[in-house]
């Protein structure tokens, strides 16, 4: 008896033809922004030490506390598919002496991470990000530079309704400063077990919290961006001025926390207007302890993690991503053994000099390699055979529109 159908598990975003393309168009632009900056690629394990991230990432965010998928190895070690990349790079970085070299260490990386969440619309268990990390300078103009590659790779995709939202979570003496007065107010408010424990680990916590009830308790709480220290206040009002000379427009969102612990200063979100609950298609901002805290120097950092399937999602909704713009540029029709050989060798040529080209494989009649033709989407398609072969001459037919013209073999490169 034949086996049952095994289907993926739920939540796993995942891409087929013709999709996949598309989904290949949007994480190649969102790194080559990086790549034109100087960021080399970091290629990191998909599984680490649980410790990495419940010191890296923090104890009170969602993230560990309820989202990581943990387990015991063979060796009894306690391991954690990689929810987030950060941690991971810096990991690395301190392992392999990469702050011990030029600095800023200006890395990129991309691949699948993985959270144990609610799979819905735009919020998967596992999923795509490219993300970079520029490591060991506490520079405004680092931060201008790393929200520009963002942009860039958004903008390369076509994206154009979303917006950029900044804010700054200042330093360890604006935070200790604004935690007084936050867990004073906190105090006054009629709080669950859980959530007083996490309040507890991280007050800043609340401002993420998405119950109404907690909003609307949190509306008149105090806002970090109030008690910024001088040096913050002077960096934040840096990173604005880069970003205006950049020509990149911001909103300011004072009660903006990303969703781990790291974060200090500077810190960014983007988020798309036609994408509704999951709404961030990207986001970092600057992480001044991390370093330390794993065991490494006492240098800063600024990053970002950019969702590549959200950023898909953003881009399938405003209609800039088109499935035809994945297609050949052309088919080739051989009837016949010699007619195969030949078109073989034309699509060598073609695609050494940069072009994509298809062939009719498994010697079907004409008319049924023109249905394939058809369906691949190809911009255009020829047929070879004897009389093509001998005269060197194809007719080119260009499937959109049916028109054709007589082409040399040796000049189809400049036809196509």
């Amino acid at each position: 008896m034949a086996g049952q159908k095994i289907q993926a598990p739920k939540g796993v975003s995942e891409y087929v033809p013709p999709r996949s393309e598309a989904f290949e168009f949007v994480r190649e632009s969102l790194i080559e922004p990086a790549r034109k900056a100087g960021y080399q690629l970091i290629e990191l394990p998909v599984f680490e030490d649980t410790e990495l991230f419940t010191r890296g990432v923090g104890e009170s965010t969602d993230v560990v506390s309820k989202e990581m998928y943990t387990f015991q190895d063979r060796g009894d070690r306690s391991i954690t598919l990689r929810p987030e990349g950060t941690a991971g790079v810096m990991r690395a970085v301190i392992e392999h002496g990469l702050d011990r070299g030029q600095l800023p260490a200006k890395l990129w990386y991309s691949g699948q991470f993985f959270r144990a969440e609610r799979p819905q619309a735009g919020r998967y268990r596992q999923f795509y990000q490219v993300g970079i990390e520029a490591i060991g300078l506490d520079d405004a103009a680092i931060d201008a530079e790393v929200i520009a590659i963002a942009d860039a790779g958004f903008k390369a995709i076509g994206l154009s309704k979303y917006r950029l939202e900044i804010t700054s979570l200042g330093d360890a003496d604006s935070r200790a400063a604004h935690r007084v007065d936050l867990v004073k107010f906190i105090a006054g408010m009629k709080l669950d077990e859980a959530t007083t424990a996490r309040a507890a680990l991280n007050p800043l916590r609340l401002f993420d919290d998405k119950r109404p009830e907690i909003k609307d308790a949190m509306a008149k709480a105090p806002l970090l961006v109030d008690y910024l220290s001088e040096s913050s206040r002077a960096h934040f009002e840096q990173v604005k001025k880069y970003l205006d000379v950049l020509g990149i427009s911001y909103v300011l969102n004072p009660r903006m926390v990303r969703g781990l612990d790291y974060y200090t200063g500077t810190t960014f979100e983007f988020v798309h207007e036609l994408l509704g609950a999951q709404s961030g298609i990207g986001g970092g901002g600057r992480y001044d302890g991390l370093m330390a805290e794993l065991g490494g120097q006492s240098l800063s950092g600024i990053g970002f993690g950019l969702g590549v399937d959200r950023a898909l999602l953003a881009a399938e909704a405003e209609g800039v991503i088109n499935e035809n713009s994945f297609v050949s540029d052309l088919f080739i029709i051989p009837l016949g053994d010699a007619a195969k050989e030949m078109a073989m060798k034309i699509a060598s040529q073609l695609r050494n000099a940069g072009k994509s080209i298809e062939i009719a494989f498994g010697d079907r009649a004409l008319k049924g390699a023109m249905k394939g033709a058809d369906k691949s989407g190809a911009r255009y398609v020829i047929v070879l055979g004897e009389s093509e072969i001998s005269s060197a001459t194809v007719e080119l037919k260009e499937m959109k529109t049916g028109a054709t013209s007589s082409v040399k073999i040796d000049s189809l490169i400049s036809a196509i």
